[in-house]
């Protein structure tokens, strides 16, 4: 089996899917970031397709950056300024030739992720 990463966005304060938040993906190698993709959640919270497919798929080190603030902003919850959270990154570790999921649970003013399945 080859590996790809997807991810799943939940707004905890609505209690709903974080449906139209922009993702971007990128590969870390020492202090050097390449975006290898962009997509935007759909009405379930989640991306069409792995955000990583298994035929880009390598091990290594990468950051999803989540546009939260962005998102906030499109449903109305009322701005701050500035936001107590704009964009949420998250550096995680890639292996082994395997599904990895990183999913977020995300609300106005606090996140939570983990390894899913």
């Amino acid at each position: 089996m080859l590996g790809y990463l997807t991810t799943h966005v939940l707004d905890t304060a609505l209690g709903s899917p974080a449906a139209g938040l922009e993702i971007m993906l990128y590969r870390v190698s020492g202090n050097s970031h390449r975006k290898i993709a962009t997509m935007v959640t759909n009405a379930d919270g989640r991306t069409d397709s792995p955000i990583l497919p298994e035929k880009d798929f390598k091990t290594g080190t990468y950051e999803l950056v989540f546009k939260v603030g962005a998102y906030l902003d499109a449903c109305g919850t009322p701005p701050e300024d500035p936001r107590f959270l704009d964009e949420v990154p998250i550096r995680f570790g890639m292996s082994e030739q395997s599904h990895y999921h990183v999913p977020l649970l995300v609300s106005p003013f606090g996140y939570s992720t983990y390894r899913g399945s």
